[in-house]
């Protein structure tokens, strides 16, 4: 039900995915990948007039219908609970924005509300769900983050100089950074001539991930040990990869539990 009610009350807020507008907005035409952001049972209809449902816990449905939807730039829809309270359906309307920006996308959602005190009430709802937002979307563009840490550590492993360069182009930003306790490197070339100096003075050496990567919104951190050829281990810390929008390896920071020099 379309709402004609005056909404003179506005929660405005804006935050920053690291993922392209694309990506963020298929979480507004796919139904699944709405669901992923809701709940399970939550589905959206990605036309005007289609039908909005979200599955909340405690088995809270909130309901609405699109009203506007021009991807990828923008959606707008009613939102009111299924219940009647403290919203009731069609009673307040919800704006997505996206806009390209540095490091992905802008998000600028405005909810309307005829009433002060529901606008208060989803405050901290929205900061929130947004957060889960977030991740949902980064979670699918970097979802094989382990299989993309074990690629860079086998490019560092790699005694051959034309392939380590193929695999590292194949999954670094151009601009790629990298530093830890003794490497401070910006672009491929440097990164290469860098672990060219690793094979140089530490030979046999190898890194080798532990355990799974873990990721939050384009972070990923994953833990290495470094093996000599007798198997023994001589280092371990753990790498903190920043992702580009396009999946990509933007920086690496290595920190050491423990290192040669200590």
């Amino acid at each position: 039900m379309t709402t004609t009610l005056s909404l003179p009350y506005q929660l405005d807020r804006v935050i920053t995915i690291a993922a392209a507008p694309e990506t963020v907005f298929s979480f507004f035409t796919d139904p699944g990948r709405w669901a992923r952001w809701w709940g399970r049972g939550s589905t959206i209809e990605p036309r005007p007039g289609g039908r909005v449902l979200i599955r909340a816990g405690e088995g809270t449905e909130i309901v609405g219908e699109v009203l506007a939807i021009d991807a990828p730039q923008r959606i707008v829809f009613t939102y009111g609970f299924a219940s009647g309270a403290p919203i009731p359906a069609g009673g307040s309307r919800v704006t997505i924005e996206l806009q390209p920006a540095a490091g992905g996308t802008r998000l600028h959602l405005l909810h309307d509300f005829a009433d002060q005190g529901a606008r208060d009430q989803h405050v901290q709802g929205w900061r929130y769900q947004l957060a889960l937002f977030a991740n949902a979307v980064t979670d699918v563009l970097h979802e094989g983050a382990s299989g993309l840490v074990d690629r860079w550590f086998g490019a560092w492993n790699d005694a051959d100089p034309i392939r380590r360069r193929e695999t590292l182009e194949a999954m670094v930003s151009t601009g790629v950074e990298f530093k830890d306790r003794f490497g401070l490197t910006g672009g491929v070339d440097e990164l290469l001539g860098h672990i060219a100096a690793v094979h140089q003075f530490m030979p046999g050496l190898r890194l080798e991930r532990q355990g799974e990567a873990r990721h939050c919104q384009g972070l990923v951190l994953a833990d290495w040990l470094a093996v000599a050829q007798d198997g023994t281990t001589k280092a371990r810390g753990t790498n903190a990869f920043t992702m580009s929008a396009d999946g990509r390896i933007a920086s690496v920071t290595g920190f050491w539990s423990n290192h040669p020099a200590s």
